[in-house]
């Protein structure tokens, strides 16, 4: 039975996130994504969407999705090991292992369900560690994550067992920091060490930054640690040939496990992606329960996702476009005098410190015609509420200098600049 008491206190919770400006609205677009949408029948420029190169509806894109469910059809009703593969599964498996420079890939449902995959599949299993049932078998997986890493990195460490899992939390992008833990436990490693495991965003996604994975490869390798990336947001944004932070870094082929997603700059579906050396993928296939019992990407989306990575091969002004974009509306947001995180990533985040000042910006902007969410605590620090600009290759320069108007008279008559 549904207690009368659970509701009110779900319906008391509601009002706290609402009186703390907390509550999150779900806006209803009329139609395609694109620079700018149709909301409510008006207009608007969208700021808010990882649609970093304009793919979500590019034409090619479009055309590769209907090709996809000419050739093979809108879904399989199947995950992948009983009657979900079909050669175009394998196909970009091997494309986009190719293009990252790696061994190996395999698909998931999403990025999320990829970090799930990957560390509960790992930690959870005992790898030849001998045990019996009067003496269980005794292993212990450290991890060392950056403080600012993606929800599903920190979701991902509460699927791992406990007893075989210790969590170091390194504070952002501290290296120093991250090396004084690694020789602690060199020093006087947990009983049963058994897998060191370095944790990071590739683009850290609230604050647009980038982890220096030149110096973090550098790391793992001095102490015997395995090099974990979560590249969402620079996967077809970073690096000559968009293959991400690896690639942008000089370090491309050199991570031990990447994930990603196809649901942000390359086309922005679903889908995501771990990929590295083939026994650990083929590992993932035998082990990994979002991957066993989750249904097949759609083959539309498979179709799409290898033309989108021809794409950046055939087409290099994308990439020159959404940072030549990034960059310009990055310098007249600081021009105008408001406060700033410093980056180079499209991702372009104003800071505001107080989520009401957050939401009242947003709604203010929205009005006049600009998109662009307000994020506050717990999707970051408390005390840290922004709004986050997301810029698009697809933005024209017109349409840049249009918002940066209108957040100018907006910040000015809240007293923001």
């Amino acid at each position: 039975m549904y207690s009368p008491k659970l509701a009110e206190e779900i319906k008391k919770e509601l009002e706290n996130l609402r009186g703390a400006g907390k509550f999150k609205v779900e806006r209803e677009i009329d139609g395609l994504q694109g620079s700018e949408v149709m909301l409510g029948g008006k207009k608007v420029l969208m700021f808010a969407s990882n649609n970093y190169l304009g793919l979500a509806n590019h034409p090619e894109i479009v055309k590769a999705a209907h090709a996809g469910l000419d050739s093979d059809g809108y879904g399989l009703s199947s995950v992948r090991f009983i009657s979900g593969t079909q050669t175009i599964h394998r196909m970009l498996e091997k494309k986009l292992a190719a293009f990252l420079g790696v061994e190996d890939a395999i698909l998931y449902s999403t990025n999320f369900m990829a970090n799930l995959g990957f560390f509960a599949s790992l930690v959870n299993d005992p790898l030849g560690a001998v045990g019996t049932p009067e003496t269980p078998a005794v292993w212990k997986d450290v991890i060392y994550s950056d403080a600012l890493n993606h929800a599903s990195i920190i979701d991902a460490f509460k699927l791992c067992d406990r007893t075989h899992l210790e969590k170091r939390i390194y504070p952002h992008k501290d290296l120093a920091a991250l090396r004084t833990m690694l020789e602690a436990d060199k020093t006087n490693p947990p009983a049963g060490l058994r897998n060191k495991i370095i944790v990071t965003d590739g683009v850290f996604s609230m604050e647009g930054d980038t982890a220096d994975l030149a110096e973090l490869v550098k790391i793992a390798d001095e102490y015997g640690a395995m090099l974990f990336v979560d590249d969402a947001h620079a996967i077809g944004v970073l690096g000559a040939t968009g293959a991400g932070t690896p690639d942008h870094c000089g370090v491309h082929g050199k991570i031990d496990v990447l994930t990603g997603t196809f649901g942000k700059a390359l086309g922005g579906a679903v889908g995501g992606y771990v990929a590295g050396k083939a026994e650990l993928i083929e590992f993932l296939r035998q082990k990994s329960r979002t991957y066993m019992f989750s249904n097949s990407v759609p083959p539309s989306v498979v179709m799409a996702s290898m033309r989108a990575i021809d794409l950046l091969k055939e087409d290099p002004e994308l990439l020159k476009m959404v940072h030549s974009n990034a960059d310009f509306f990055r310098s007249g947001l600081e021009n105008l005098g408001f406060k700033m995180l410093e980056g180079s990533h499209p991702i372009v985040p104003l800071m505001l410190g107080d989520a009401k000042v957050a939401q009242e910006m947003s709604k203010k902007l929205l009005e006049r015609g600009v998109y662009v969410v307000g994020l506050w605590f717990p999707v970051v620090p408390e005390g840290q509420a922004r709004l986050r600009f997301q810029i698009s290759a697809a933005h024209s320069k017109e349409q840049l200098a249009n918002a940066l108007e209108i957040i100018k008279e907006t910040g000015k008559e809240l007293g923001l600049i």
